[in-house]
């Protein structure tokens, strides 16, 4: 590593040169990477509700759908505005009364509830149906031309505005994100690093890295949504603290190559290497812990930020030292007096009470546990998006107007008797919250032969294998009521047809529920249990990997808990978020100050005398550190309109501060009362006599 860092410090100019070129093609791969803004796409394919979408997409044509209000239009204008939305690009087909009555079927046959189901008042409803997915460019672009067509008068509802109106607003913000971030870490480092310019040389190195990892993103095609707005604030959080690591490293080289910087750099180098490669491991263990969820974001974010952990090491052994040593002139001039003060005191003071701390601990954890297993999920994004959007002014006036919050999709096979369909559908309209039930047979009516229907109508509804049904509920999405009448409709139809299907976002949201549930036990095993390993590996011991992991889970099950007790409600992929990232991120702080108990103990201090020197030393890395991830996350949290992103964020922030005093107060208040154990069951506590007289007393004790 030597020769390494000996390389790295020689060709600062060099390596220097070279991050800076292999920001344009990273740039380009970033620009060119596709969004996805679809959360339900990434559920496993093999499920009904998306084989059902498949289905719907090869033999009808028809990928997403939206419902579409009008008012205050006469049939004329509405016939005249339902033509336009026929004719924008990637839309397939548009069904309405009008358009229905203006074809060859007479309108005085048809049944009388389809003109109730598309009339209310001076409100008109159409389906309009486009040829790709509900999150598709495509349909994308069409539903921001929909909306031009009739501005004023016109609400386009449904997953596809919803999708629309969050690509606007993230990529609005999302740069934005990674400024805020910086600003407010790069105070934070100001005022607890020795340099006014360094903390700009540490973002600027981060930022080479970031970059690199959303360019390299490329790769995998697209990426969600969550992963571009989460990407860059996320890896600053979590790889500031190698970027420290670096600069203290290189600070205490300068004592023993006080003639040259580059000697001393080279040494720093080396020493980061060892210590940066070690702290980043279990960071991305939590990371890809998240690659095994069924539900294949976690895939998507895991993979993302698991890379750009491993570029943000890369940088601050290449980058980050080439930048020191060009401007390290600069920086000297910038030093300043530490601004932290020693924290003697209140090491001392900790160490001396380590009882009374651990004690509370254990008080804390009887609510904290509570809470982590009652508070709130919600599963339906937009319900947290800001109120003036013109998706949710459409679902707000198409819920307000026809009573109808979900649309489903019943698909049945084709040669399902017109007597049955028309069964299955009166029991469908008896269940509860359905507002409306209708298919091929009851759409034309029984007085219409099948070979009279035009085919601008058959091909809407029927192919050679399926037919379709339309379900209209007044229930909202992910709620339990919509997900008991989605299991009743299901039961239904298939005492009629067994391989019928419903589709749709609520029956979509319904199959999230239910996997998301499982993934997140499997996920937080997962990443407990890697990063357990992790641990015990690196310290050769039974007991610390126990002892540091519960310390940070306390940690995670007050930030979790605290939402119950305020009565916030959480997304569901918030549990999932935070019990990996929190403890892969800060587990390190815990590490940090094991690894200097060890080293104290094992120069043969008592344990008292080494875990005040381990306290006291790692504290204010340790606050540097949080108070870093905080300042990342918050600004973030209070800045952004989606309410996913500010929701994730403030849990971050706030886990970042929490796990910061529970490593603080707890770790040493357990080091304290377990000191005998771990001496016992790890390697290197003991000098090798004193080993050799403590194993000779605890066997005979």
């Amino acid at each position: 590593m030597l020769k390494f860092g000996e390389w790295i410090a020689k060709h600062r100019v060099l390596i220097l040169i070279f991050g800076v070129v292999m920001l344009l093609p990273s740039a380009m791969g970033y620009l060119k990477t596709r969004v996805n803004y679809d959360i339900l796409s990434y559920l496993p394919k093999d499920i009904n509700t998306m084989v059902g979408q498949d289905i719907l997409k090869d033999e009808f044509g028809n990928g997403g759908f939206s419902l579409v209000m009008v008012e205050g239009m006469s049939d004329k204008d509405v016939a005249a505005t339902a033509d336009k939305i026929a004719a924008v690009d990637h839309v397939s087909n548009v069904v309405c009364y009008q358009s229905m009555t203006g074809c060859t079927i007479p309108k005085e046959i048809l049944p009388a509830d389809i003109y109730d189901f598309f009339n209310k008042g001076d409100n008109t409803m159409m389906a309009v149906f486009f040829d790709d997915t509900t999150s598709a460019d495509s349909t994308l672009n069409a539903v921001e031309e929909i909306r031009g067509i009739a501005s004023n008068q016109c609400f386009v509802s449904g997953m596809s505005a919803i999708t629309l109106d969050m690509k606007n607003i993230t990529e609005n913000e999302t740069l934005i994100y990674a400024v805020i971030a910086a600003i407010l870490t790069s105070i934070v480092l100001m005022v607890t690093m020795d340099s006014f310019l360094i903390p700009v040389f540490f973002m600027l190195s981060i930022g080479f890295a970031v970059v690199w990892n959303l360019g390299t993103n490329i790769l995998l095609g697209e990426i969600s949504f969550i992963t571009q707005a989460l990407a860059m604030v996320l890896q600053l959080g979590v790889t500031m603290d190698y970027s420290i690591f670096l600069w203290h490293s290189y600070k205490e080289q300068q004592k023993y190559f006080p003639n040259s910087n580059q000697d001393a750099m080279a040494h720093a180098i080396a020493a980061t290497i060892t210590s940066v490669v070690g702290s980043s491991f279990t960071t991305v263990a939590g990371f890809l812990a998240m690659c095994f969820m069924t539900f294949t974001l976690g895939l998507d974010l895991g993979i993302v930020m698991a890379k750009g952990v491993v570029c943000g090491v890369i940088s601050c052994v290449t980058v980050l030292p080439a930048m020191i040593l060009l401007f390290d002139k600069a920086i000297a001039k910038t030093s300043h007096k530490d601004f932290l003060p020693a924290f003697k005191r209140t090491s001392s003071f900790i160490v001396k009470n380590s009882w009374i701390f651990l004690t509370a601990a254990i008080v804390v954890l009887i609510p904290a546990l509570y809470g982590n297993n009652h508070y709130s999920v919600y599963y339906k994004l937009d319900s947290t998006m800001p109120k003036h959007l013109d998706s949710v002014i459409a679902n707000t006036k198409l819920a307000e107007e026809y009573g109808m919050n979900s649309t489903h999709i019943l698909m049945v096979k084709s040669d399902m008797s017109a007597k049955d369909a028309n069964k299955m559908l009166g029991e469908i309209k008896d269940v509860d919250g359905v507002q409306f039930a209708a298919g091929f047979n009851s759409l034309v009516g029984s007085a219409v032969p099948e070979e009279a229907v035009p085919d601008e109508i058959r091909s809407v509804l029927k192919s050679d294998e399926w037919q379709l049904m339309l379900i209209g509920s007044e229930y909202e999405i992910a709620s339990d009521a919509v997900n008991a009448q989605v299991g009743k409709i299901d039961d239904i139809a298939h005492k009629y047809d067994p391989d019928s299907m419903l589709i749709g976002e609520a029956p979509a949201t319904k199959d999230l529920i239910t996997i998301t549930d499982r993934d997140f036990k499997v996920v937080n095993l997962l990443s407990i249990g890697a990063i357990f390993l992790i641990i015990a590996f690196t310290f050769k011991s039974i007991s610390l990997p126990v002892i540091l992991v519960s310390v940070i889970e306390l940690a995670i099950m007050i930030n979790l808990g605290t939402a119950y007790y305020t009565g916030s409600t959480l997304s569901f992929i918030a549990p999932i978020v935070i019990g990996t990232i929190q403890l892969g991120a800060t587990v390190d702080y815990a590490i940090l100050m094991t690894t200097r108990y060890r080293t104290e103990r094992h120069s043969g201090k008592d344990k008292k005398e080494s875990v005040g020197i381990a306290l006291s030393t790692s504290i204010k890395s340790i606050i540097t550190s949080a108070l870093g991830f905080f300042a990342a996350t918050v600004g973030v949290a209070v800045y952004s309109d989606i309410g996913l992103i500010s929701e994730l964020c403030m849990l971050l922030a706030r886990g970042a501060l929490i796990s910061m005093v529970v490593v603080i107060v707890t770790l040493p208040s357990m080091f304290m009362v377990f000191d005998k154990l771990i001496c016992k069951t790890s390697a290197g506590f003991l000098p090798k006599e004193e080993k050799n007289k403590f194993e000779y007393r605890f066997k005979n004790a």
